[in-house]
């Protein structure tokens, strides 16, 4: 293994540091058993016997293929933090959620990634599940598209090179004020966001407020449907800070 852990630093215990690896690598995305040993450089009987005790503390979890993901624990943990933006935000997930049927979700940037920070899953049937903790590039997906459109520029623009949407999509999401994706970060799946924008430093962006489920349910132009939903509750979070 590097030098790296996802915190940057590498403590000298080599369980913990394996452990703090195997985390970050599959908050960066799920992953099978063999793609955690190609990420983080650990053996495999290594890699699987941490992974599983991760498992056990929740830590970890297992999605619907099999893959190791974010546990429900992360979440518990991180809510315990005194954020006043997530405090604020989990009341109108849980609302936007119960209005729309589907998993609601809260990004923040980070360098070049989304960080999801707050979350309201559907409690049944088919749902997309984004954990907390989880970094996903800023290259694709409405949230990306929200936080890209008011973001700098030019501070983006070796960013935005890379990405499934141009300057000129990213100007009509600034218009009319909030996005939709449809299969553009995950194949199958749909989101709509808003932008969750400082009531006192000048709209200052703080978050990006989504839902996302399969396109099925939520259809082609599920914008046309959910954005008043996502405005309203982008406006309550705002709001109430």
């Amino acid at each position: 293994m590097g030098n790296d852990t996802s915190a940057g630093q590498v403590s000298g215990i080599g369980v913990v540091d394996k452990s703090v690896a195997i985390l970050a690598a599959v908050a960066e995305a799920p992953k099978t058993l063999a793609e955690l040993v190609e990420s983080t450089g650990l053996p495999r009987a290594t890699a699987h016997r941490l992974a599983v005790a991760l498992e056990v503390h929740r830590l970890i979890a297992r999605d619907l293929d099999g893959r190791f993901v974010l546990g429900t624990r992360i979440g518990e943990l991180a809510t315990a933090l005194p954020d006043p933006l997530v405090a604020a935000a989990q009341p109108v997930l849980a609302w936007v959620r119960d209005e729309s049927g589907e998993s609601a979700q809260l990004y923040r940037r980070d360098g070049n990634e989304r960080v999801c920070v707050a979350v309201a899953e559907r409690a049944t049937g088919l749902r997309t599940t984004v954990p907390v903790g989880s970094r996903l590039p800023l290259t694709a997906g409405s949230a990306a598209q929200v936080i890209c459109a008011w973001g700098d520029a030019a501070e983006l623009s070796d960013l935005l090179s890379g990405s499934e949407f141009t300057p000129r999509l990213l100007a009509d999401v600034r218009r009319r004020g909030w996005a939709q994706s449809i299969g553009q970060r995950e194949a199958g799946v749909a989101s709509v966001s808003a932008p969750v924008r400082s009531t006192a430093r000048g709209g200052e962006l703080l978050a990006a407020i989504s839902i996302s489920g399969p396109i099925e349910r939520l259809g082609r132009t599920p914008g046309q449907r959910f954005a008043p939903l996502l405005v309203a509750g982008a406006h309550r979070i705002a709001t109430s800070l």
